[in-house]
């Protein structure tokens, strides 16, 4: 399914950490929100300076298990909305859509602390902090298919695009792409067709086992006829042990996935069906300058 490529932006949490924003774990990327609201601006507007047309709201880990249970009680609904107002300060009249995070309610990875009887509680005061702001929903970084689904039946009917991005196992297994929880990546390519996904993403993975994910999802949405956009936005993490989670340190980070190392990668990418191509932990402003200037190139050559 050929279509007009879009540029996503980049890793928040490392940005921030990179312009010495307040920053350290389990808080991640929360801090910078709580702390000086101005650099979390000033972070999307590097991403968008360098080409994203998509940016993300920084409410990722405003979830119990980043800030606390007392400070998510107390604070949560509070700093999802000026997650969701500073994303639209930093986008102003710019043509840049705003998507809202909904991230994993129990931790990143973490498909075996997933609490159904939680969702809800959890979940509603995120979606209503983000409501006013956004363009789109995205449910992000997800390890398992229960858990994009009972969010997903707490959405408004608001009309907005609906995506979901999963996260991977780094490698495969008997040559199989998986979700964090073990399940196939085909399975969850299915359920996000019977939600109604406008697209399907793979982020906060290694970008080799994305490439075979993708190309998985393709069969899938070719086979149901499905008109689902396919899309990509790898960390730059090195394999992650089986047991970890994401506030457990900070990792450190590839050195083979510089602008250009990136951008091959993503160019793998598009010749598998993506068409909704980024970055997620340790991919900068940089990177996606890169990407920018190749899909320019591109669009280019397509048009001459």
């Amino acid at each position: 399914m050929a279509g007009k490529l879009t540029l996503l932006d980049g890793g928040m949490g490392r940005e921030l950490q990179r312009r010495g924003a307040p920053f350290r774990q389990p808080e991640w990327s929360a801090l910078a929100l709580m702390e000086e609201p101005e650099q979390v601006v000033a972070a999307h507007r590097a991403f968008i300076d360098a080409g994203a047309r998509v940016i993300t709201t920084n409410n990722y880990a405003v979830v119990p298990f980043h800030i606390g249970e007392a400070r998510f009680a107390e604070q949560g609904p509070g700093l999802v909305d000026l997650a969701g107002r500073l994303a639209r300060e930093a986008v102003g009249a710019q043509p840049v859509m705003v998507a809202g995070s909904l991230p994993p309610l129990f931790g990143s990875y973490r498909a075996d602390l997933y609490q159904a009887e939680r969702v809800a509680e959890l979940a509603r005061p995120i979606i209503a902090g983000l409501a006013p702001h956004v363009d789109l929903w995205l449910a992000e970084t997800q390890s398992l298919i229960a858990e994009v689904r009972a969010v997903h039946a707490l959405l408004p009917d608001d009309g907005k695009p609906y995506w979901v991005s999963f996260t991977l196992q780094d490698v495969l297994r008997e040559g199989e792409p998986r979700l964090r929880s073990g399940e196939p990546v085909a399975a969850a390519i299915a359920a996000a067709i019977e939600l109604g996904a406008e697209a399907a993403l793979f982020n906060c993975s290694q970008p080799e086992v994305i490439e075979a994910a993708l190309a998985v999802a393709d069969g899938v949405r070719v086979a149901a006829g499905a008109e689902l956009q396919l899309g990509a936005y790898a960390n730059a993490f090195p394999p992650q042990p089986e047991e970890a989670t994401a506030n457990d340190g900070l990792d450190e980070l590839r050195a083979d996935l510089d602008p250009p190392a990136y951008l091959a990668w993503a160019e793998r990418w598009l010749t598998v069906g993506a068409t909704l191509v980024g970055g997620c932990c340790g991919i900068g402003p940089e990177h996606i300058a890169e990407l920018a200037r190749a899909f320019a190139r591109r669009a280019a050559k397509e048009q001459a």
